[in-house]
């Protein structure tokens, strides 16, 4: 099977493997490389493609190996893979390189109930040590003044910014957005069904079908197709003798024929799969069973739909009566985000104001347009700017930070709010009241990337509520 890789990435990968093997003259190469974006879309498929066809040997280290019963391990284990890694190319007469896949899932910090332990700070500053010093890497009781060779380290992930910012600042890592473009995802999903001989336009019409879906997903969908002759083996097996027909057979295990693999069958298979995705997130059984988590952790409402959520504190009782009105106003969203390209919140009749850069304030605006929740505590162009991140289909991010902290930019979570404005606003106030000493700011976040579209501080330690 003939998989596709993205010149994109080759390119990438490439330059940043060989140029971490070369003397370049009066050049700081960054040790690490960072390959971020969606899940499901391929990173670490990519890299191992990329790693054959250059024929690198790769050294792996999971999310899962940097955190430890033992203080220490973890960062004992970076140095010792590095080392080992070193004795490849030695041995081997071949490049290496070592690979951490999804390193925010075991060193990132989601948010202030993330629980941060000291393996987690020793693994920032081991790799920030490699990094700096790739050819000193000792181990803890010994040392050896023998120079090693670089060492390339890639990590995947999904969301970089819940990192260590020092240790991903450009010195150290080179960051790379892995997005597949229209023609990287007609080539990896016609990869993936080449043995299968569907039709390069029928591959083309499978993926303008599901746009929004990642690669993954097609994936799965080519998996789902065998599932019916899987269940005629079951059934002529029987559920009794199927785990020793299996498991130590004396006959050879039958051989499946190939399925059906027409544009229409592939259609209604995808159906099936995206039917499964938003019964997740229509459900939210989460919230259901854990309503004392998600009221402590503001994490939203979990009262059911259309009605006064407890995800928030409000002011008084005229504050709750006036959100649990705003509230009934605004249609609950119960689409799966993640699967959408652009839904309004609430407005269907209303055109949506144009959206600002990061880097340029949202216009001033009403405090709210008919039929959206409002303030009497805010600022009217906070409640606008509240209600414009959320009808763009975007998460508002609250985030706070004492005065000591906010000139290192180590800002806290207050909590993401989507889609229900009312909620946002409460929350937003509540917010105010807790932290009026300290520094207060709305996020704007890109639901399908995680991305940040907007940062804007709205509340100063000892000044009013920025307009």
């Amino acid at each position: 099977m003939g998989y596709y890789i993205s010149p994109r990435f080759l390119d990438k990968l490439s330059i940043h493997i060989t140029k971490n093997y070369l003397n370049l003259p009066n050049v700081k190469v960054p040790l690490i490389l960072g390959i971020h974006g969606r899940k499901g879309e391929g990173k670490t498929f990519q890299c191992e493609l990329v790693f054959e066809r250059m024929g690198v040997e790769v050294i792996h280290i999971s999310a899962g190996e940097l955190e430890s019963p033992d203080a220490g391990d973890p960062a004992r284990l970076l140095r010792l893979r590095y080392r080992e890694a070193n004795e490849v190319t030695k041995v081997r007469g071949k490049m290496a390189v070592i690979m951490i896949n999804d390193i925010d899932a075991g060193a990132g910090r989601v948010d202030e109930y993330t629980q941060y332990t000291v393996n987690t700070q020793l693994v920032n500053a081991t790799l920030m040590n490699i990094a700096d010093n790739p050819t000193n890497v000792q181990l803890p009781g010994s040392y050896d003044d023998t120079p090693l060779r670089r060492i390339p380290i890639i990590v995947t992930g999904n969301d970089f910014s819940t990192l260590y910012a020092p240790m991903i600042r450009d010195g150290r890592m080179e960051k790379f957005f892995w997005e597949p473009d229209y023609q990287d995802r007609i080539g990896i999903v016609s990869g993936i069904f080449e043995v299968d001989n569907v039709a390069h336009d029928e591959i083309v019409r499978l993926v303008e079908a599901f746009p929004d879906q990642a690669i993954d997903f097609y994936s799965a969908l080519r998996s789902r197709l065998y599932d019916e002759q899987v269940r005629e083996f079951i059934q002529s097996v029987g559920l009794e003798r199927i785990s020793s027909r299996v498991v130590n057979p004396k006959d050879p295990l039958p051989e499946f024929h190939k399925p059906n693999f027409s544009l229409p069958h592939l259609l209604e298979v995808g159906e099936q799969i995206v039917r499964e995705q938003k019964r997740i997130q229509e459900l939210r059984l989460s919230e259901e069973y854990n309503k004392s988590l998600f009221v402590s952790r503001k994490l939203g409402d979990t009262s059911p739909r259309g009605e006064l959520g407890t995800g928030y504190r409000a002011q008084s009782a005229g504050d709750a009566d006036r959100t649990r009105k705003a509230t009934q106003t605004v249609p609950s969203r119960e689409f799966f985000r993640s699967y959408e390209s652009t839904t309004p919140n609430g407005q269907g009749s209303h055109p949506s104001p144009s959206y600002p850069t990061p880097h340029s304030p949202l216009p001033t605006a009403p405090s709210s347009y008919p039929g959206q929740p409002s303030s009497t505590l805010l600022t009217p162009s906070i409640v606008a700017e509240v209600n414009q991140i959320l009808n763009r289909g975007h998460r508002l991010g609250i985030e706070y930070v004492d005065d000591r902290r906010f000139r290192t930019g180590s800002w806290k979570s207050y909590g993401t709010y989507e889609g229900n404005g009312a909620e946002a606003i409460a929350a937003l106030e509540s917010c105010l009241t807790d932290h009026a000493s300290d520094f207060v700011r709305l996020v704007g976040i890109n639901p399908k990337d995680r991305r940040r579209v907007l940062e804007t501080i709205i509340h100063r330690p000892n000044s009013r509520t920025a307009s």
